[in-house]
């Protein structure tokens, strides 16, 4: 793929960044940064090209924060609106689409049009392949964002970039804390793109067919059980060497019908695919607490499984 340069101009131009504002804000009109830019919108816009085109934006202070899904606590660095966010979306609405097309199709997380229920179809459809999907090698990365090497990172964003105005913003976001902050927009594109040489090593070089990656949980359907530890072995070798990651150690291999493959939410296995339990149970929770306002989404989890009895009891709708 060849490098991208000359798009300093688009990401700063103030029709971008009026863009980015509108993107950004939604959702959040009740913020008290929001109000301020949107009380006088046309300085403050002004201000965040200024602070671009004469490179005097500094990567503001973070709000650390720990939150929690009832099952492990996460790290949360949150940046201020003003400029921070608006820089961030004045980046990804210039480089998503190229960042896109360097990505493999069967890696999902925060990419327009393949969310989870896109991954779901597809590795069902891999599951069909009866024959060729018989084991399941599953396995992620140790400490994933926390673990990323900011000069391997910069490496990466060089491949695709030779912009260097672009990358002067982009090293000043990647130097801003240690790894890759969880709570940043644009770490969800630094994240894909760090893993995405070993995606094309493992689709192309190794000719692996069904591998699918949401963030760092992979996982890969195979025909021979011995060929997947092997794999999982050259895997762990490319984390170390070329990323300088860890693997974490609950790697397994195993039959697809016997375990069904916990995925994206779901368990998949030959002939059928169940949601994860934690999901229904934390669903039958809400519904027997009167919480009726989160049903819907909860439907919308379980309507792509099969769900027969809640199904019946909820009137969900298994989707085809």
């Amino acid at each position: 793929m060849k490098r991208v340069g000359k798009v300093w101009a688009e990401v700063c131009s103030l029709e971008n960044i009026e863009r980015a504002h509108d993107k950004a804000r939604k959702g959040k009109s009740h913020y008290q940064e929001v109000k301020m830019v949107e009380g006088d919108r046309e300085r403050y816009l002004a201000r965040v090209r200024d602070m671009l085109v004469t490179k005097s934006y500094r990567n503001s202070a973070y709000e650390v924060m720990i939150v929690s899904d009832g099952q492990k606590e996460r790290k949360i660095w949150k940046l201020p609106y003003f400029p921070d966010r608006i820089i961030h979306h004045a980046i990804v609405q210039v480089m998503e689409p190229v960042w896109i097309r360097s990505l493999i199709r069967d890696s999902y997380a925060a990419i327009p049009g393949r969310g989870v229920h896109d991954g779901v179809k597809r590795v069902r459809e891999a599951l069909e392949d009866e024959d060729a999907t018989r084991y399941c090698l599953k396995m992620d990365v140790r400490k994933f964002y926390q673990s990323i090497d900011h000069q391997v990172l910069k490496g990466v964003l060089r491949m695709k970039i030779k912009d260097r105005d672009l990358l002067w913003l982009l090293d000043e976001i990647v130097d801003s804390a240690p790894g890759v902050p969880i709570g940043n927009y644009t770490s969800q594109y630094f994240g894909n793109l760090y893993l995405s040489g070993l995606d094309h090593w493992i689709k192309e070089s190794l000719g692996v067919k069904y591998y699918f990656r949401y963030c760092d949980d992979m996982v890969i359907l195979g025909a021979d059980k011995a060929a997947l530890h092997t794999l999982r072995v050259g895997i762990d070798m490319y984390l170390r060497d070329q990323l300088r990651l860890k693997m974490k150690s609950n790697w397994q291999v195993f039959p697809v019908d016997a375990r069904g493959v916990d995925f994206l939410g779901y368990r998949f296995f030959g002939k059928f695919t169940l949601v994860r339990k934690s999901i229904v149970k934390r669903f039958v929770n809400s519904v027997n607490a009167g919480r009726t306002n989160s049903i819907p989404a909860y439907n919308g989890w379980l309507s792509w499984a099969d769900t027969h009895n809640l199904v019946r009891v909820y009137g969900c709708r298994r989707r085809v």
